[in-house]
């Protein structure tokens, strides 16, 4: 069995992915993108280059996992896309952490303030 069917035969997909995996699927939750847009958002959001050789392996794992689709653009460009599944698993991270954040009225403030920010 390999590790992407050991962790989907767990349940909890998004708890067993690191930081940078959880990443790209948010950057995902926005867009379809290829893999150079995706490279982009990455190194604005760590403030440093991002190794294709540590790009391009961590997405491979999450297609095999199915939380995102892998399909050509052309000939020498891929595209990644969320799925259903990966949509989920940002769903379930955000509310994991919303469940520990809000913890009284005032937090709870501090988020509607953050969503109404972004309309």
């Amino acid at each position: 069995m390999s590790e992407a069917q050991s962790v989907r035969a767990r349940g909890s997909v998004i708890s067993e992915l690191t930081a940078f995996q959880q990443n790209i699927l948010v950057i995902l939750s926005r867009e379809t993108m290829y893999g150079l847009a995706i490279k982009r958002e990455l190194e604005e959001y760590y403030g440093e280059d991002v190794n294709h050789g540590r790009l391009y392996p961590n997405l491979d794992d999450l297609v095999e996992l199915g939380l995102i689709e892998k399909s050509e653009l052309d000939k020498r460009t891929n595209q990644y896309e969320l799925t259903e599944e990966g949509h989920d698993a940002v769903l379930d991270r955000l509310d994991w952490i919303l469940s520990k954040f809000l913890t009284d009225a005032e937090r709870a403030g501090q988020i509607r303030d953050l969503v109404e920010d972004r309309r």
